[in-house]
């Protein structure tokens, strides 16, 4: 189960008091699940670029509260920069970076700008994804006058602010929210040092494109339209920005990249078609590199068309897949990739909270052997189901790659790619488990010496035993749905693996069983008696259904023993 995680990228009207942006990001910091991920002040345009990351509700209001501060501290009155700006927080799009959608992310950002509007009372407006008019979508325009023509643009009916009052605020100018797709600074290395032919292919594959010239395409004189501009021939790559440069500590030229929107264009298809326009200009593409982080999604995407091109199963750890997204696009070519330091869930993960699905074999082993009573039944159960569909899974991927078998390779990811996904979910539950039953001694250990308090208590003892019913039967039904991954590669996999399927068979059955153990145990406490019967008329079906399919497997691997 994936993370709900967003980024968000203010920028303040501050890039030279070091002491007043401290402040603006211990405001960020100060929200619990929150990650502070960088820091970049600039003198020149006396701007600051944060960006940190975490849960939607919660970088909501590490938002408002970096947004308050700079309210507070910074005076548009005084300020002067090179960079576009109309207020103190000038700007703060929110970016879907795992678990959440773009719509979602809309959702948060309109309710960010609401806050802003009501509780500080001065104007916001909404841009890109979160725009609610077409007239507001691009930044440009919505802070076209900039601070300075901010009270005449407040005057006019058509720019009336999409929260908060239309009225200049002096000090606080306006911000804008908005919510963006993920930017992605991407730069590809060439095995050339002219900066005018990376500059070329650059120009063949960015978004704008470039000019149209009569005669010679590179210095023929420039074709324009009625308005004076230049007649542009568009690139082959959408959402891209690009230009070609030499960089001298490398040697080399580069096309530096910046990928705006990485669900039209990710990174491994700009590699592609850069690949291409260089061959086909006599250059070789010897790399690339991320400047900066990239989701897991996006690296993951890539390591799976790189299998697919090579007729392989996709449907291995992330571990490989980001392995061959990195030796596949040369992203060690200038130095060591850490994905630990590229990927953004890798940076903001906790290396110190404790996790059962982290533990070796042997950890799990003795810390489910220890005094204390979690680990359980729960967690066993789901690391049985986890277990059981590897070998699934295992038995896919050896199919694919049999010799012989070369025309099956994509039946066999396809299995592969599901069997991993089940795998993953309950490796999550493994944790989820002690989690819900770390939740049932919490509530119990609820102070109980007055009625209010003894009402909370009952309140949080029923929510958190509905938990622990709800995630042992999570599952028994993630695991039932390996058997037909199971069943497949029984029937039609890898001769030599059969046994395989049958072991993870009796895995998943043994899963589904011991996890419905732990629903009963924690029915009878529930007070809820109409959901208990529900869950546990269900339970007893799906049981049923699993002992009945694990014998049908076993039947089929015997007879081809």
């Amino acid at each position: 189960m994936m993370n709900r995680l967003i980024e968000c990228v203010p920028n303040f009207s501050e890039g030279r008091d070091m002491n007043l942006i401290k402040q603006i990001t211990d405001e960020i910091e100060s929200v619990e699940k929150v990650k502070l991920l960088d820091v970049d002040p600039g003198k020149a345009t006396n701007r600051t670029v944060v960006t940190f990351v975490g849960p939607p509700d919660e970088v909501v209001e590490a938002a408002f509260r970096a947004v308050k501060m700079a309210a507070r501290l910074i005076n548009m009155k005084i300020h002067k920069g090179e960079h576009p700006r109309f207020g103190a927080t000038d700007v703060c799009p929110l970016v879907p970076v795992a678990g959440i959608s773009m719509e979602e992310t809309v959702e948060y950002a309109r309710k960010l700008a609401q806050r802003i509007g009501d509780e500080l009372q001065y104007p916001v407006y909404c841009y890109e994804s979160a725009a609610f008019s077409a007239q507001r979508k691009n930044l440009a325009a919505v802070r076209s006058g900039e601070y300075e023509g901010l009270q005449e643009k407040l005057s006019d009916p058509d720019w009336k602010p999409d929260f908060g009052p239309a009225k200049f605020s002096p000090a606080t100018g306006a911000t804008a929210v908005g919510a963006r797709d993920f930017l992605v600074a991407y730069n590809i290395n060439l095995n050339t040092t002219s900066a005018r032919r990376a500059n070329a292919i650059a120009f063949d594959v960015r978004e704008r494109g470039r000019a149209k010239r009569k005669g010679d395409p590179l210095t023929g004189e420039i074709i324009r339209d009625e308005q004076g501009n230049p007649v542009m021939i568009p690139g082959s790559l959408k959402e891209v920005k690009a230009i070609g440069w030499y960089i001298e500590e490398y040697g080399i030229a580069q096309i530096s990249m910046n990928l705006t929107n990485i669900s039209v264009t990710p990174v491994h298809v700009a590699f592609d078609e850069v690949f291409e326009r260089a061959e086909a200009r006599g250059v070789r593409v010897s790399g690339s590199e991320l400047v900066g982080l990239i989701p897991l999604k996006a690296i993951l995407e890539a390591g799976r068309h790189f299998l697919r091109k090579q007729k392989r199963s996709v449907g291995v750890s992330d571990k490989e897949l980001i392995k061959i997204a990195v030796k596949s696009m040369g992203l060690d070519d200038l130095y060591p990739f850490k994905p630990e330091e590229k990927i953004i869930e890798y940076m903001i993960a906790d290396s110190g909270a404790a996790s059962l699905a982290g533990m070796s074999v042997r950890e799990f082993m003795e810390e489910t052997a220890s005094e204390s009573p979690a680990p359980g039944g729960g967690s066993i159960s789901a690391c049985m189901g986890s277990l059981g569909t590897a070998l699934g899974t295992m038995v896919a991927n050896l199919s694919s790659h049999k010799r012989g078998w070369d025309d099956r390779w994509e039946e066999f990811s396809d299995w592969a790619e599901r069997g991993k996904a089940i795998q993953e979910e309950l490796l999550a539950l493994v944790d989820e488990d002690t989690l819900a039953f770390n939740m049932i001694m919490e509530a119990f250990a609820m102070p109980k010496n007055t009625a209010d308090e003894l009402r909370q208590r009952k309140a949080a003892i029923e929510e958190a035993t509905r938990k622990a019913i709800l995630v042992p039967y999570r599952i028994m039904k993630t695991a039932a749905a390996a058997l037909e991954i199971l069943k497949a590669m029984a029937e039609t996999g890898n001769p030599d693996s059969v046994s395989d399927a049958g072991v993870g068979a009796l895995a998943i059955r043994s899963a589904v069983m011991g996890a419905f153990l732990n629903v009963k145990i924690n029915a009878g406490n529930l007070e809820d008696k109409s959901f208990t019967e529900k869950i546990l008329k269900e339970g007893r079906e799906l049981e049923v259904s699993v002992c009945r399919k694990e014998a049908e497997i076993l039947k089929i691997v015997e007879a081809r023993l």
